[in-house]
């Protein structure tokens, strides 16, 4: 497949607007691994095109506007307000200006870009009915950034060329490009953009705090807490902050070493570290690739993992699943202190998902080193759709329950009852068997609407 994602705008005449519309316009088309996503019909001329014919200066702007939700706001919120916001930043339909834009939407996991391309549904006349069936495909959030550029520096140019100059779009770009070249203020943005805030949105006082946090729990555990809070608050104002996690470890966590912990041997990610972490290996495959590594060094077979094995991977003793609950919290995490000291919280709830969350921290902690990341005191298992959270959701499932061997016992029936059964031989929730199933197409997506499997958005 081809490695490139381009934004281009062929030119074409237009003989009325404003000096930035006649000057940017043309045949707008988006092309990512070889797939056209804005192909469409010309519904007057009953032609076939690439794409529409727009003005590239308000797509530009909307870019640029947008640029640091775009890459860094993780999944979609919950609440019809805050999904309200995120559709204006994330989906080009929303960019207004009379114009037929791509139904296309683009969502972020951190490290990897989503674009969602879907054909025209409404039986309303338009300008230019898109064609085609619905396309989701992943590529490197770097290359998003690429044809970001590209595309806005090629407007600016043809601005230029008609001497336009001194727009909103030039003073939007050297804003973005004097907020992308310091690191403090590219820190302040990305975690704004993390609680679901447009530029200069949140709470300065409170973003700078939680900065601060990140010398206690670590740069990027930081970010995955932002994204927790903005799974769960539409405004990011229910993030936990070290004294919390703190207090929760030393009041009911359980003691674990990591030099006990499992580790990987004479595996390098299939010599793609440098691949993995620019984004070229979706994070599922990731996941089941280095749980399927464990098992195969540890000898299990596709048999169930009991309880003393899972914990002994985790460098923790049995007695981490029994669980002390009395807190509703939706996240669970390791805390490593001084002299190799760590404290494993796990949520309340059945003793599935303790295991389950368990493996995600096992795995997090061996990801981590195969890419050869710097260690850091916190380790969260959230409830995001982050690169990261979706990486230890697979690797769980698949050192839990092997997929070869989950499908072996479903032989074809893949019936509640049966996934059930096969639930209770692997010491998983059933929930996690009908993730499986739909990731690997055994059952539709329709079939399963409780799960978080891969979505469109993740």
């Amino acid at each position: 497949m081809s490695s490139e994602l381009t934004m281009s705008l062929s030119p074409e005449v237009l003989d009325f607007g404003s000096q930035e519309e006649r000057a940017t316009f043309g045949l707008f088309a988006v092309t990512a691994y070889n797939h056209l996503l804005t192909a469409g019909q010309d519904v007057e001329r009953k032609e076939l095109r690439h794409g529409p014919f727009v003005s590239g200066y308000p797509i530009a702007e909307w870019l640029v506007w947008n640029w640091w939700r775009l890459r860094w706001e993780i999944g979609r919120p919950s609440d019809k307000v805050g999904m309200s916001r995120w559709d204006f930043a994330h989906r080009m339909p929303t960019i207004g200006e009379g114009y037929a834009w791509p139904n296309i939407t683009i969502s972020s996991d951190g490290v990897q870009s989503f674009l969602v391309s879907e054909p025209s549904r409404s039986p309303e006349v338009v300008m230019f009915r898109y064609l085609g069936a619905p396309v989701r495909l992943p590529v490197p959030a770097t290359e998003l950034e690429d044809a970001i550029d590209g595309f806005v520096e090629d407007i600016l140019t043809r601005l230029a060329q008609e001497n336009v100059g001194e727009t909103n779009l030039h003073r939007l770009w050297e804003d973005l490009r004097a907020e992308r070249g310091d690191p403090d203020l590219a820190r302040f943005r990305r975690l704004e953009a993390q609680l679901r805030n447009e530029p200069d949105e949140g709470d300065e006082d409170m973003i700078r705090l939680h900065l601060n946090d990140a010398t206690e729990l670590g740069e990027d555990a930081l970010g995955e807490i932002a994204a927790h809070a903005a799974a769960s608050v539409s405004d990011g104002n229910g993030m936990i902050r070290p004294a919390d996690f703190a207090r929760l470890a030393t009041r009911s966590g359980f003691e674990a070493d990591p030099s006990d912990a499992i580790t990987l041997e004479n595996w390098t990610l299939d010599n793609q570290t440098d691949t993995t972490q620019s984004g070229e290996i979706e994070a599922w495959r990731l996941g089941e690739r280095c749980a399927r590594r464990i098992r195969d060094q540890e000898k299990l077979d596709g048999l169930p993992m009991n309880d003393e094995t899972l914990t002994a991977f985790a460098g923790a003793t049995k007695n981490t699943l029994a669980g002390r609950g009395g807190h509703p919290s939706k996240i669970s995490f390791a805390l490593d202190g001084e002299y190799g000291r760590s404290l494993v919280w796990l949520r309340s709830g059945p003793r599935t998902g303790r295991r389950f969350d368990l493996a995600r921290l096992i795995g997090d902690r061996v990801l981590r080193n195969q890419m050869n990341r710097s260690p850091e005191p916190l380790l969260p298992a959230t409830r995001s759709t982050s690169y990261r959270q979706k990486m230890q959701r697979a690797f769980a499932a698949e050192l839990l329950s092997p997929f070869v061997s989950v499908d072996e016992m479903m032989s074809g029936d893949y019936s509640e009852e049966r996934q059930n059964q096969v639930a209770k031989y692997f010491h998983v929730s059933p929930m996690t068997i009908r993730t499986q199933l739909v990731n690997h197409h055994r059952i539709d997506r329709e079939d399963a609407p409780d799960i978080v499997a891969r979505s469109p958005f993740s």
